[in-house]
């Protein structure tokens, strides 16, 4: 299998903080999209940030289309487009300028597309960014992240800020960009709605922990959440238990296999779960 991106045991840590990146190992296929999940301070944008090599690692390795990423590898950095969570670019500038300034940067910066994009996005070129809505500021920086013809996205709450119409249309583009199966995306989002509907994997950090990846439909269809009372919960194998949360008058068990569980434990509620839960039972639950 080929690998847009892959990180092996990649550590970073702050002097001031008692946070670090602890042997972070994920690795995102060619041609999929990878949802990026955690609590905020989890380390998402440290991860990104190394991986751009706008922060450097303390240790590991970061491979991008099977290369480590030198400061002078112009030519990987033309083939990535970014998407920051806040403001991508100066507030005194328009998207014409912006526009430009993107054609000295990358060779393949392509107008015309950025003009289309501006124009579906309903943006107006002439406008100073200040005078844009958070959604629109958003729209203009995945239109510029799209308009150089990068093969990965890495795109940091992307959709964040965008009304569901436009977060739709945001997330038919995402899909488009990776129909060909040479484009890939590392999407680090809180709307784990988004993921459900376009990810092909997730991968959830905490602490700066790498604590599960995962084929998304996996997640979805397999894995699976017991309701359960105190007696029955303590004659349940250890082995099944990925997680378990007490609430009030029930402990809820993450599983892996719902069909085992089923057979296994028939008078026990079984329910689907999702992202949410399955990110909630492992950050606040307990481990056997």
């Amino acid at each position: 299998m080929d690998y847009a991106l892959k990180l092996q045991n990649v550590c970073k840590q702050y002097d001031a903080s008692d946070f670090m990146l602890n042997h972070v190992t994920f690795a995102l296929p060619s041609g999929a999209i990878m949802g990026f999940v955690g609590e905020n301070g989890a380390g998402k944008t440290t991860t990104i940030g190394c991986i751009l090599n706008t922060l450097k690692k303390d240790s590991g390795l970061i491979e991008i289309f099977g290369k480590e990423m030198k400061d002078k590898d112009i030519q990987i950095r033309e083939n990535i487009g970014v998407v920051y969570d806040g403001d991508n670019f100066p507030g005194y500038l328009t998207a014409r300028q912006i526009s430009d300034i993107m054609a000295g940067i990358y060779q393949q910066w392509d107008v015309s597309l950025f003009e289309r994009y501006l124009e579906k996005f309903q943006l107006k070129s002439n406008q100073k960014i200040s005078k844009y809505s958070k959604g629109m500021t958003m729209k203009l920086a995945v239109a510029a992240a799209l308009s150089h013809h990068p093969q990965l996205l890495i795109l940091d709450e992307a959709t964040s800020g965008l009304d569901p119409i436009m977060r739709e249309e945001i997330l038919d583009l995402f899909l488009e960009f990776v129909e060909d199966e040479k484009h890939s995306i590392l999407l680090s989002s809180h709307i784990t709605s988004d993921l459900e509907r376009i990810a092909d994997y997730i991968t959830f950090i905490h602490k700066g922990k790498i604590i599960l990846t995962e084929l998304k439909d996996t997640l979805i269809y397999n894995y699976a959440v017991l309701r359960c009372t105190e007696k029955v919960f303590s004659s349940l194998d250890n082995e099944d238990i990925l997680a378990y949360r007490r609430k009030d008058y029930q402990i809820d068990i993450l599983v892996s296999d719902i069909e085992k569980a089923r057979k296994k434990y028939p008078n026990v509620i079984i329910d689907h779960t999702t992202i949410d839960e399955i990110m909630l039972l492992l950050v606040k639950g307990e481990q056997i």
